[in-house]
């Protein structure tokens, strides 16, 4: 296997960065243009699992709506619905519910994240799915 172009991985290095930072205009731009909704960096982290990891609601219903998988795990098995239940950021964990994630995919689960933090609310919404 040949590694990557150089111009590529600066690319997706960008992507990643937009993603984290909540760069929502800009990355829908990229998306508009062809980048994969789905990539992932070299831990497995899709665009999705950033932007939900750093709270970035807006962003996550974008990569939603351009077809990210909300299920999608890292390569340590994590998804995008724990990593936001894990930060506390309800509002994103509602937009991954709306979009389709499922809470009980992964390991730990969003449902086993949000009972180990006492989430009452979260684990309430889980059940109405």
């Amino acid at each position: 296997m040949t590694a990557p172009d150089d111009d590529v991985v600066e690319l997706a290095t960008k992507m990643f960065g937009l993603a984290r930072n909540g760069d929502t205009e800009t990355l829908t731009a990229y998306l508009a243009a062809g980048v994969p909704p789905n990539l992932t960096n070299d831990s497995g982290d899709t665009l999705v699992m950033l932007a939900a990891y750093h709270g970035h609601t807006e962003t996550v219903t974008a990569l939603l709506a351009a077809g990210a998988d909300p299920n999608r795990p890292n390569d340590r098995g994590q998804t995008p619905i724990a990593g936001a239940v894990f930060k506390g950021e309800t509002d994103v964990v509602k937009a991954l519910v709306a979009g389709g994630a499922d809470p009980s995919a992964g390991s730990p689960s969003a449902i086993a994240t949000a009972q180990m933090f006492g989430q009452t609310e979260l684990l309430a919404l889980f059940e109405q799915h």
